[in-house]
């Protein structure tokens, strides 16, 4: 085998035949190279393993591996996750797009700042065209220095696409695997943040699309967005709606109890916790984390993918 690279990518895919070319155009033709790329195929039905076989064949950096049944979203994240070989870490989305740049400078700040755990940018929004309709500054207090000043920040204020960051892989390591109750990666997200500081670079660098078959979308209630995380979620009998609201709870529970904090920390990160459980108790309180609070580009801002983003040069002339 050949020596480890510093970063794995990993790409986890179903039915991504729409925008995974555009997708994997921006991974390698990032300026930062020192990286392999596994596509994680679950059993993708459309043209999905046709577009990751050229690519295998095209860049060695790039590894496809394909399941042989859908074993459900949250299972294929962690595969690739248990994958990787490099000493930092990233999913990637296959309809999403990164400026050019965005790796390098992620690794650069993981370097510069040891201390710091995960790093990321401010994220755009783009349709189906590829085209920029809302940008976002990140809104969440993550590179506090206190742990439960990071933690109330995660639970109280909405946004941030910080599961797709780099992030070091022995701290990934250590809340893996994630798990498929309701807004798992949310859980799994406040974790890392319990057991160190964020950076976000203050420019939009990271694509996430907006459009219409979206897992979000396909699956508009609790229960099938479960079920896409997990098919065995499906089961009423044994996955009511309170055991999947019940294991979102003790998922924070739990990230309190395995981060390492100090007895002093943790008993206010318990008391944050019960606020935020009887905010969401309350009359007309909302069920569940809301979208990031995305806002029209700002006067003067010039957010635009064809300029940045490998590949998309012909796309945006």
């Amino acid at each position: 085998m050949s020596a480890a690279p510093r970063l794995t990518v990993g790409l986890p895919v179903y039915n991504g035949e729409n925008f995974l070319a555009e997708s994997l155009d921006a991974l390698l033709g990032q300026t930062y190279r020192d990286f392999e790329l596994i596509i994680s195929d679950n059993a993708s039905t459309d043209g999905t393993a046709a577009i990751a076989r050229r690519y295998a064949e095209l860049d060695g950096r790039v590894r496809y591996v394909r399941h042989q049944r859908n074993i459900g979203a949250t299972p294929n994240h962690n595969f690739v996750a248990q994958e990787a070989r490099g000493e930092l870490f990233k999913w990637a989305s296959h309809d999403d797009l990164y400026a050019r740049d965005l790796i390098e400078r992620c690794v650069t700040a993981l370097d510069e700042q040891p201390d710091i755990l995960l790093a990321h940018s401010w994220t755009a929004i783009i349709d189906s065209s590829g085209d920029v309709v809302k940008a976002v500054r990140y809104p969440l207090a993550t590179d506090a220095v206190r742990a439960p000043e990071r933690f109330r920040s995660m639970l109280f204020e909405s946004g941030g696409d910080d599961y797709y960051g780099l992030i070091r892989t022995r701290d990934l390591r250590q809340v893996l695997p994630q798990r498929s109750h309701h807004h798992a990666d949310r859980t799994l997200v406040t974790e890392l943040a319990l057991r160190g500081q964020f950076y976000q670079i203050p420019e939009w660098l990271y694509y996430r699309r907006d459009h219409p078959e979206q897992a979000e979308r396909a699956n508009p209630t609790m229960r099938t967005r479960c079920a896409n995380m997990d098919p065995r979620r499906a089961s009423r009998l044994r996955n009511p709606a309170a055991r999947l609201y019940g294991e979102y709870l003790w998922g924070f529970v739990a990230a309190i109890r395995n981060a390492g904090l100090s007895a002093h920390d943790r008993r206010e990160c318990y008391r944050y916790l019960g606020e935020w459980a009887k905010s969401r108790l309350a009359p007309g309180a909302p069920r569940q984390v809301g979208e990031q609070p995305a806002a029209d580009l700002p006067p003067g801002a010039q957010v635009s993918v064809g300029s940045v983003v490998a590949g998309q040069e012909s796309r945006h002339r």
